[in-house]
């Protein structure tokens, strides 16, 4: 274990002994969509952070609050790169889930640059995992202050790996293609990045594979510099680009991580009605 995923646990011990980061309980059901097996997973995180923010589903956000700016201390691990700062999710969907927050304001909306792929890619070539971002409020985003995320690789966490048999295993770094089972638009660009790739390597694959899928999928700044909202999942390899139409299926936020194929629900009664309606049908409707 690196020091600094050391750092982290000692930090989470100490945080949940203070009651700063919230014990998580949860209560999960798997379900194949077109031939995909996706986790459906209740986390009781989620509904803590809806009480403590007063956020009305697909209703507006305060934007004059701000917790990366001034992080909480019991939640901050600390610097990570030049321009980031670690913090425990004060609301984790597991353990060492992670916010990588830039130090200084920037829009989340903004587009990804190379110090933002450089904090994933440290954590990834060290401990391996899924680097993600919530391109807005749209795609999931709970903040405007930008910030991307990171979650280790463990059973039932989001990730990429479910899709991997419908993507081409020999297909050349920073080729893109399209998942056959996904009806909905997206590219998948394959990137050098993951456990034990070079830091400085695997940040500029997946930066020149960012840029490939935004050109792809039409992506232009507007006239302040923002780009259309999307989510970015990186893991082993690939990176993937869903651009977003909307936050809410129904009653349920859908971000990047259900892209990873795990669906994270407020309540254990949202579980029953998303397996009825299946999940790609779901993704399909606010991409």
């Amino acid at each position: 274990m690196s020091a600094f995923m050391q750092e982290v646990d000692k930090r989470s011990d100490s945080a949940l002994a203070s009651g700063a980061l919230l014990p998580i309980e949860s209560e999960q059901m798997e379900v194949v969509d077109r031939g995909l097996t996706f986790i459906l997973r209740w986390v009781s995180s989620l509904s803590a952070k809806d009480a403590a923010k007063k956020i009305i589903p697909g209703g507006p956000r305060d934007p004059n609050f701000n917790p990366f700016l001034h992080p909480e201390p019991a939640l901050t691990v600390g610097p990570l790169g030049a321009h980031h700062v670690a913090i425990l999710n004060k609301f984790p969907v597991c353990e060492r889930h992670l916010v990588l927050a830039r130090r200084e304001f920037a829009e989340q909306q903004a587009p990804l640059d190379i110090s933002d792929f450089t904090v994933m890619a440290t954590l990834m070539s060290e401990s391996g995992g899924l680097g993600f971002y919530n391109g807005g409020a749209a795609a999931g985003a709970s903040q405007r202050h930008k910030h991307v995320q990171w979650l280790p690789a463990m059973p039932g966490n989001a990730g990429l790996g479910y899709l991997a048999e419908g993507l081409p295993s020999e297909l050349p770094l920073l080729a893109t293609t399209q998942h056959p089972a996904l009806p909905f638009k997206h590219v998948f660009v394959r990137v050098d990045c993951g456990l034990g790739v070079p830091v400085a390597k695997s940040a500029a694959s997946m930066y020149k594979a960012y840029e490939l899928a935004c050109g792809q999928l039409g992506f232009v700044p507007n006239e302040v510099g923002l780009l259309p909202a999307c989510n970015m999942l990186v893991q082993d390899g690939w990176m993937l680009l869903v651009p977003r139409s909307r936050e809410h299926a129904g009653e349920v936020s859908i971000n990047a991580l259900s892209y990873g194929g795990t669906l994270y629900v407020r309540t254990p009664e949202q579980l029953e009605p998303i397996r009825r309606a299946g999940p790609l049908a779901l993704l399909r409707e606010v991409a």
